[in-house]
C-alpha cells in the first residue's frame, strides 16, 4: 500500500515491464462509477489524477493510460499505467499482443519514494 484514505487506497502493481504502474481502489464494494455520488466520484478522480501526475514526474513516461474495466473484479478501481514507446506492448494496450521484448529505460523509484510523493500530492492522507 502506497497511500490510503478512508475512501480509497493506492497500490503499486508489481510488473517489472511497467515500472510505476499503480491501481487506485475504492474502499467500499461498489460495482460502477455511477453508483458513487458526485462528491465521491470527484474525490476518486482527484486521486487518480494525482497518481498520474506523480507517475509522470517520477518516471517520465511517454504516455499515461487510465483504465477502469471491472470485468474480472467487479469493484471500482482505476489502473494508472505509465507507457513508453519501447515498452513491450506500445502502442497496443498492455493486455494486448506483445509487440517487442524488453523493458523501458525508466528510472528506478522505490516504494518509499513513490509513497512520499503521493502523500505530498494528496495532502498527506496516508495509512
Amino acid at each position: 500500500m502506497l497511500w490510503e484514505s478512508p475512501v480509497c487506497r493506492v497500490v503499486r502493481v508489481a510488473d517489472p515491464n511497467y515500472p510505476g504502474f499503480c491501481r487506485v481502489i475504492w474502499t467500499a464494494h461498489i460495482r460502477e462509477m455511477t453508483d458513487l455520488d458526485a462528491g465521491e466520484r470527484r474525490s476518486l478522480m482527484d486521486v487518480v489524477f494525482a497518481v498520474e501526475g506523480v507517475i509522470r514526474s517520477l518516471f517520465a513516461p511517454d504516455k499515461i493510460n487510465l483504465a477502469s474495466f471491472g470485468n474480472v473484479v467487479p469493484h471500482v478501481h482505476w489502473h494508472v499505467i505509465p507507457r513508453w514507446q519501447e515498452d513491450r506492448h506500445f502502442p497496443e494496450p498492455i493486455w494486448g499482443t506483445v509487440q517487442r521484448e524488453g523493458r523501458p529505460g525508466a528510472p528506478t523509484v522505490d516504494d518509499a519514494t513513490l509513497a512520499d510523493a503521493l502523500s505530498r500530492a494528496l495532502g498527506g492522507s496516508t495509512q
